[in-house]
């Protein structure tokens, strides 16, 4: 993210300024680029999933929802869980209904960790994390994900937990580099916690989007992880309505009281029609998952077919929306001073990787691509890039 320091701003936030999603997003609008810098589609999700909203505008479904959510979102995603995890939660007590995922992460700091704790995770991190651990008053400390692979150094990750790590947050299938962890990772992940006592915190907004037969495996279905971790997860990636900002969160009772404690002072409620919108989302059929997440592969393909063509070295994700790609073919090895250029250089937008790591030198030579996109804009940006060989 680009940032100044800013007068009236607290010192929890200094250095957090605009979002690089924002300012990438911007750049594509000044310079008519195709946005693959931000994640979202350019496309809506299921016809029924939209209609369903527009009937409870219509049903009169507008005003406040209860605070945990309607009863009928909490039912569909107890559901959900089960149905395609295998996890038993009760929606009464054991699911939260919040605005995007977003919010639930913030929630769940401000709720858990106290001034000073420590949250470890692994970069690159999206950068919400780091804003919403110091808004609490924590600490992101990190372990590096280190490319093309992306495998987890389980002696790093256990030598960085301390007296003071409160959380370990895992995201997967992970955002920027789009790898799905594996099930030997997690097992080191989930001993790392029992033997540590820690909390752990998902985030699964990816867990419908996963390629080449790779399967999502919820960290809470683990031995001795259901009683200690919160899943996040929300319908705006899985149904391509991104702008509803319809999450949950799902845990244990006193876990879940905890987190809808902080939540209530935030957004208190929100998006009540969505909320019945996502119930008609959840139940749909099996196919309409599984068609998501090979749609998102063979758009994935084409990216990374036209990356490769145009001189990129491509690390193909394993899911998620994105695709890391080295410029140091391309006879670069400053992303941000690349991803500035591009839009003039051929019209594309996209994003410096640097940002996402606590030393921006590490991740310096890479930059991520969106391919959440209409193939024929896919396509585009690919006879794009290819004019910068």
């Amino acid at each position: 993210m680009t940032s100044r320091r800013l007068p009236y701003l607290s010192s929890r936030l200094q250095g957090f300024g605009t979002t690089i999603f924002a300012e990438m997003s911007a750049l594509a609008a000044r310079t008519g680029s195709i946005n693959l810098g931000q994640g979202f589609p350019d496309y809506d999700g299921p016809a029924e999933v939209s209609e369903a909203a527009i009937a409870a505008i219509r049903a009169g479904h507008n005003q406040y929802p209860p605070g945990p959510g309607i009863p009928e979102l909490r039912t569909a995603v107890a559901q959900h869980q089960k149905r395609f995890w295998g996890i038993d939660v009760d929606p009464e007590s054991e699911v939260l209904i919040t605005a995007g995922a977003t919010e639930a992460l913030a929630a769940t700091f401000l709720a858990l960790c106290e001034t000073g704790d420590e949250v470890l995770t692994f970069e690159p991190t999206y950068d919400a994390y780091d804003a919403g651990a110091n808004m609490a008053g924590a600490r992101l400390r990190v372990v590096t994900l280190e490319p093309p692979d992306y495998p987890v150094d389980v002696d790093a990750l256990a030598a960085a937990v301390t007296p003071r790590t409160r959380l370990l947050l895992l995201n997967s299938p992970h955002n920027p580099t789009g790898k799905v962890f594996t099930d030997d990772e997690l097992a080191a992940i989930a001993r790392l916690c029992v033997t540590h006592d820690l909390i752990a915190v998902t985030d699964e907004v990816y867990e419908h989007i996963t390629f080449d037969g790779r399967v999502h495996r919820p960290l809470a279905t683990l031995p001795g992880m259901a009683e200690r971790t919160l899943t996040i997860s929300s319908a705006g990636k899985t149904f391509s309505f991104t702008g509803w900002k319809v999450g949950w969160a799902c845990g244990r009772p006193e876990l879940v009281a905890a987190v809808r404690t902080a939540k209530q002072f935030l957004t208190y409620v929100n998006a009540a029609p969505f909320q019945h919108a996502v119930v008609t989302g959840l139940g749909l059929d099996d196919a309409a998952f599984a068609g998501l997440a090979a749609d998102l592969q063979a758009k994935r393909d084409v990216l990374c077919a036209g990356l490769r063509e145009a001189g990129f070295t491509v690390h193909p994700p394993g899911g998620t929306y994105f695709v890391t790609a080295d410029i140091r073919p391309l006879g670069s090895d400053d992303g941000m001073a690349f991803c500035r250029a591009l839009p003039e250089r051929c019209g594309v937008v996209a994003v410096p990787n640097q940002v996402f790591y606590a030393d921006q030198e590490r991740g310096r030579h890479l930059v991520r691509f969106a391919f959440c996109k209409r193939l024929e804009v896919l396509t585009e940006a690919a006879e794009r890039l290819a004019g910068l060989t």
